[in-house]
């Protein structure tokens, strides 16, 4: 192989190259440079000078090889039937290989080592030094025991540095032929008669460094330890020094005879003793040596000894414990699986006797008072909730309140003050609490985020009201420059329309509200929402109810009010109608000394649209609107719809703080995150500031209309407070049902006999489908009522189909269509859909079904009347009456009733009319005939026979 040079070795060995030249260095190469080269020669020097420091000249193999051969080979078989299977055969082949020891030296000690601990190091030293007496005394028991522990130990390969490791594999793969096995080899070290010395503290410290070799072995570093050990380690070590190495001797010394160790046993103890007199005068007198640098390196070096070999020693004792435990493992899990059967068949043919340990006495403790809980009451709670609180069972709950006179079961909820008495009845107290704290820890989360965000001006918000066909979108129109009101079904607005206009006066945002009565809640919502309100009334047909009723939601949202007095083009108006119309109203023009602008134009023309405009921007300006543009957004739901392809789409009118795509909204009882954002013309928008109207995308379901919104940090207090609201609603909604069953209980027994119109409504919106509700709801009478079974937004879906099928309703879609499946069950089980684009046609076709459903009025009325003059009897009918017809006709085939005094004695049908003898099937006034009541002879002159006829009139709502 070709001489690489030292930073390549360094590479190699993955030490760092100053590292390695100090080595090079050490071990008597000239090196100083990183591009120096080094060949294989200087390789190996560097190599066993490395090993030579650490402790060992050679590496020490195994003392045997075991080798395992595996073959597999394929066997066919006849089988039964004449058929051939194969059989895999695998043969297992294993040799092990002994070597014969080989004698080593025992390497010199390294100036470079690696040390334990101060702490652990001057222990051992003491340790060492104080216990010398005692095993000085010992030593021929413990030279015994040694040699015939050493027989049996296997002493580790010692551990060497990186460095040595490396370039031993570097060396090894430039030269294999070099390589040889190596077999472990014990150390048997004879003690000459000047080792004898050394024998007891050795051996001491080796015990000592057994103890603590666990945790000294996690602490061991590279460390100076010359100007750290105390005097007396220096002392001890000194001694050690002196002794002379041992040396390994060939296993042929074990033969020995026993008599010849026995006396050097009885030579070496005497020595010993004398030794160790010498050593504590040389100790004594060292003490005082002011050469104390070469010392400590001595000392170093014997100290190193003692902690290496104990170290060796720990890890080999831990081997063999881990050994131990092993088999001791095993031993017991096979005698546990064992004493384990054993324990089942004992108890299959014998009875159980299970004995309880311990004194048999329970751990629970009888509270000698009674234990007071507080219960944090809501404005409502479930029973269930009280009784877990108070930790009693619910029977309990629920029998105090039947003595309460409350009826109610484990799942209704209670009020805020029945809860409270029922608490003080059962001994407990009662702590009221807000119902609405998580919405409050929201809300000042919320608060936190908003802190330090500046006010901007910001554009007002105007809704337009007025009454229907007064012009209110198309007053719009003309400022928007488009064509809206067109498009619309009917030509009227059937939900909010929000628009941003950017005009050349400024910035103004208009919501554009239904004028008709079915839609006073979106016309409530608007006015809350909005800033100024722009009332449109129609100069040729003045004050309508509708107007009335804006004027109505304007002042109870408190916002400054401007009327518009619309069509001015048009001929035979009258301004002075309208003022004295909205006098009434306590609305007074600036020209009569009030303080509502009147403004005269045409959405035709645009004749005074901008001074209408200049009007609505001084409002704006006198009001100083203003908002923080940054921060978290807050607003209002103007309108939500359910769209097919891209799912829930809500209309948010943003009031403050900067929405953006991403942030996550809570909206009354919904939760989402913004996916996407259109502006009023469908254009993607990535954020809205203040006074905007946007389409969002994201939401989970579809938000009630006039909801507010606002964007929360934290995702998971958001769904508990939607979570929270929907619960609240549900009992809500559960508590108002059971009162009404409870108070029109008696009305309720006679509700089968009303005739119902069962409905499902689906609207495009959520705003259109409330109204439509509202006003269909409004239709029911005591004798037919109107039931919505199901509504929503979107298009009918098969579910609408099964639910109309069964609740035998008709399904109504407003700006909607029933998919595939859905008409395909309407068709076959001939279930009525109707489409519509006009509210007022819905509640027309409603209207007439329920006159359908109503009970025909009868009416009487009175034909004719005849006076009974004389009666006779006939063989063939009995008593025969003869009348003279003093009112109106007498009809053979109708009704008639027998007056005596005027009071209805009977009531039948005629059997016999004849005018003389012949039959007449009408008789008129003025004229005689003779009558026969069918089943009726108590005629007597004097009486008046009354026919009279009954008309069935058809009744309309």
């Amino acid at each position: 192989m070709a001489d690489v040079t030292v930073r390549h070795l360094a590479d190699m060995v993955g030490i760092p190259v100053d590292k390695l030249i100090r080595q090079m260095n050490d071990a008597g190469l000239a090196h100083k440079a990183s591009d120096d080269n080094v060949s294989d020669d200087e390789k190996h020097k560097l190599l066993a000078f490395l090993k030579k420091s650490h402790g060992s000249e050679a590496s020490e193999g195994k003392k045997q090889i075991t080798l395992k051969r595996k073959s597999v080979s394929t066997l066919k078989l006849a089988g039964a039937g004449g058929k051939s299977k194969t059989v895999n055969v695998e043969v297992r082949k294993k040799r092990t290989y002994v070597k014969k020891p080989e004698v080593q030296e025992t390497p010199e000690e390294s100036p470079e080592i690696e040390v334990q601990d101060q702490v652990s190091t001057e222990t051992a030293a003491q340790n060492a030094v104080e216990n010398t007496a005692p095993v000085v005394q010992e030593a021929q028991q413990e030279a015994a025991v040694a040699e015939s522990a050493q027989q049996e130990a296997k002493i580790e390969e010692p551990k060497t540095e990186a460095v040595a490791a490396e370039v031993t594999e570097a060396a090894q793969s430039e030269d294999k032929s070099q390589e040889q096995e190596t077999v472990e080899t014990q150390e048997q070290k004879v003690v000459e008669e000047s080792v004898s010395v050394d024998v007891a503290p050795v051996k001491e410290s080796k015990k000592v460094e057994e103890k603590s070799a666990k945790s000294a072995s996690k602490k061991s570093k590279k460390v100076d330890v010359a100007a750290q050990i105390s005097s007396k380690t220096k002392e001890i070590k000194r001694a050690e020094e002196a002794a002379p190495e041992a040396t390994k001797v060939d296993e042929s010394k074990k033969q020995e005879d026993l008599k010849a160790r026995q006396e050097a046993d009885e030579k070496a103890k005497q020595k010993t003793l004398e030794e160790a007199r010498r050593i504590a005068e040389e100790l004594a007198k060292r003490e005082q040596s002011n050469d104390g640098q070469e010392q400590k390196e001595e000392d170093l070096g014997v100290q190193d000894a003692i902690v290496k070999q104990a170290l060796e020693d720990s890890f080999a004792e831990e081997e063999r414990r881990v050994k131990r435990a092993r088999k001791d493992k095993e031993r017991a899990s096979s005698k546990s699986e064992r004493e384990k059967e054993r324990k089942i068949n004992q108890y299959q043919s014998k009875p159980r006797k299970v004995k309880l340990k311990g004194t048999g006495e329970h751990g629970f403790q009888n509270p000698t008072a009674p234990v007071k809980r507080e219960v944090k009451i809501g404005e409502s709670i479930t029973v269930a909730d009280v009784a877990n609180q108070m930790s009693i069972k619910g029977s309990v709950v629920v029998k105090e309140l039947f003595k309460m006179g409350v009826m109610a079961n484990i799942n209704q909820s209670l009020d805020q003050e029945t809860a409270v008495l029922l608490v003080e009845e059962l001994g407990h107290m009662p702590v009221t609490v807000s119902e609405n704290a998580l919405e409050e820890d929201l809300e000042a989360i919320v608060a936190q985020n908003e802190a330090g965000s500046t006010l901007a001006t910001r554009p007002a918000v105007v809704t337009i009201m007025g009454h229907v066909d007064h012009g209110k979108t198309s007053l719009l129109d003309y400022i928007r420059r488009t064509k809206v009101a067109a498009g619309e079904a009917g030509g009227i607005t059937q939900h909010i329309g929000a628009y941003h206009v950017e005009t050349d006066r400024g910035v103004i945002t208009f919501l554009d509200t239904p004028g008709h009565a079915a839609f006073t809640a979106m016309r409530a919502r608007g006015a809350q929402a909005t800033d100024i309100v722009v009332l449109v009334v129609a100069a040729d047909d003045g004050v309508k109810p509708q107007t009335e009723e804006a004027v109505q939601h304007a002042k109870a949202a408190g916002v400054p009010l401007i009327v518009a007095m619309n069509k001015i083009d048009k001929e035979g108006i009258d301004l002075d109608r309208v003022r004295n119309e909205l006098s009434v109203h306590d609305v007074i023009s600036e020209d009569w000394g009030g303080d509502t602008q009147f403004i005269p134009l045409s959405a035709h023309t645009g004749q005074g649209v901008d001074e209408l405009l200049d009007s609505i921007l001084l409002q704006s300006e006198m009001l100083e609107l203003k908002a923080p543009a940054e921060g978290p957004s807050k607003g209002v739901v103007l309108e939500s719809r359910l769209d097919k392809g891209r799912g829930v789409v809500t209309s948010f009118l943003v009031q403050e703080g900067l929405l953006k795509v991403g942030d996550t909204v809570l909206a009354g009882e919904h939760i989402g995150r913004v996916r996407a954002m259109h502006d009023e013309l469908g254009r993607s928008i990535e954020s809205a500031g203040p006074s905007m109207p946007v389409e969002v995308l994201g939401l989970s379901s579809v938000p009630d209309a006039g909801e507010s919104f606002m964007i929360v940090p934290d995702e998971k207090k958001a769904r508990e407070v939607a979570e929270f609201r929907k619960t609240r609603s549900r009992e809500t909604r559960f508590a108002r049902a059971r009162a009404a069953k409870l108070e029109n209980i008696f009305e309720n027994l006679k509700a089968e006999e009303t005739a119902t119109v069962y409905l499902i409504i689906k609207a495009d919106v959520r705003g259109s489908m409330e109204a439509i509700i509202g006003s269909l709801t409004e239709l029911s009478t005591s004798e037919v009522a109107v039931s919505v079974v199901s509504s929503g937004v979107g298009g009918i879906t098969e579910t609408d189909a099964n639910l109309a099928l069964t609740s035998n309703a008709t399904i109504i879609g407003f700006n909607t269509r029933a998919d595939g499946a859905a008409r395909q069950i309407c068709e076959a089980e001939g279930i009525d859909i109707r489409y519509y684009s006009v509210i007022y046609d819905i509640i027309d076709d409603v209207k007439k079904a329920m006159s359908g459903l109503l009970e025909p009025e009868r009416r009487e009325e009175i034909l004719g009347v005849a006076e009974v003059r004389d009666v006779f009897r006939s063989s063939k009918f009995g008593t025969a009456a003869g009348c003279m017809v003093v009112e109106g006709t007498i009809h053979r085939n109708k009704p008639i009733r027998v007056l005596r005094d005027d009071v209805v004695i009977f009531k039948g049908e005629l059997e016999s009319l004849r005018r003389f003898k012949d039959d007449a099937a009408e008789v008129r006034q003025g004229m005689e005939c003779g009558v026969a009541v069918k089943s009726y002879n108590d005629v007597k002159p004097g009486d008046k026979i009354e026919v009279f006829d009954v008309k069935i009139i058809s009744r309309s709502i």
